[in-house]
């Protein structure tokens, strides 16, 4: 029933996927997944774990990746307005250390796949945000790596921060254009660079 637009972006191995939208003066329906579809596309993952969170204006979660175990990532927002970003950590990729960065609604209903190999991160535009996305692999804390939001060599253009960059990850003296404060959690803080944490 569904069919999807699926669109290459331009670093290998990232999708955006638009599912079809059915509307009426009665709301609308949509399929948020359908494997044969998926795979009609060339996109043959599989998933085991549905994650969803709630966040307030200015949260940026990120960037994080797993190290012995990657997880490929489906995300998407199901109320108001975040920008998801991924940076390519395979080593043998002509994109390593290149991120690609797009703005998810609940109103664009876009969905963002980013496999195995990449760190993730997002930023909350919106006065609260609530994000779902399925994973390839399970979640294992013990695995969990990061890198600085802010690290200068990855250069990832957040809209709306401003702030000075001052040689770490905290967000002190980071706002949203608005005066929103930008809010990480401790860990985040005190994520590493890419240079710092990777070969070249």
């Amino acid at each position: 029933m569904g069919k999807i637009k699926v669109t290459k972006c331009p670093i290998e191995g990232l999708y955006v996927i638009e599912p079809t939208v059915f509307g009426d003066e009665r709301g609308y329906f949509m399929e948020t997944w359908n494997d044969r579809d998926m795979r009609e596309n060339g996109l043959d993952m599989v998933f085991v774990q549905d994650n969803q969170s709630k966040s307030r204006k200015g949260v940026l979660r990120g960037l994080h990746f797993q190290k012995q175990h990657p997880q490929g990532k489906l995300v998407r927002v199901i109320s108001g307005c975040v920008f998801d970003v991924a940076v390519d950590l395979r080593s043998a990729s002509p994109t390593f250390g290149q991120w690609y960065g797009i703005e998810l609604t609940a109103e664009n209903k876009k969905q963002f796949y980013i496999p195995e190999g990449f760190a993730h991160g997002f930023l909350v535009l919106s006065d609260t945000a609530e994000f779902c996305y399925k994973t390839t692999d399970f979640y294992r804390p013990e695995d969990e790596g990061g890198l600085a939001w802010n690290d200068p060599d990855i250069g990832v253009k957040w809209p709306q921060v401003t702030g000075v960059y001052h040689g770490t990850a905290s967000a002190q003296g980071y706002m949203l254009s608005d005066g929103t404060p930008l809010s990480l959690s401790a860990k985040d803080e005190l994520q590493p660079t890419l240079h710092s944490t990777f070969k070249f």
